[in-house]
């Protein structure tokens, strides 16, 4: 690739996996208590802090991932909370009705994308256009 291109897409790829987070935890502070329903329809217990938990990581991992900083750790935080999250609520496997079944299995793999985007940027960084990589650059 050209490196002229590299910074701007890699910058953009970011923004745009850090957004899905994001845009989630703002949604569950706006729906507290929808959510925790859903959460205790689901099997949860001590709702309250894994929702509260669940916000923190959605905003400061996609925070993380969109500005480049720290984007590790971001990315690493981020993985962690997706695999129970997709075990738990994206259980397609336990289901009998096949539209249900198949929209919670999309939902799961959806997920597994995701989650493949952030091991990516686990192992290489947040690359150029990053605040990570700005901290590196010696004057």
């Amino acid at each position: 690739m050209n490196a002229a291109y590299e910074g701007p897409i890699n910058l953009a790829g970011r923004i745009l996996l850090g957004l899905i987070f994001i845009l989630s935890g703002l949604n569950k502070i706006g729906n507290w208590s929808g959510t925790a329903g859903f959460m205790e329809s689901e099997g949860m217990v001590a709702v309250p802090l894994f929702l509260a938990g669940a916000i923190l990581f959605e905003i400061a991992g996609g925070l993380s991932l969109a500005a480049g900083f720290k984007a590790r750790i971001g990315a690493l935080a981020l993985v962690v909370f997706l695999i129970p999250a997709s075990l738990i609520f994206h259980d397609f496997w336990k289901l009998e009705d096949p539209q249900a079944k198949q929209l919670q299995m999309i939902l799961f793999l959806k997920n597994v994308a995701i989650g493949g985007g952030l091991l990516t940027i686990l192992a290489r960084g947040a690359g150029p256009w990053s605040l990570d990589e700005r901290a590196t650059i010696k004057t």
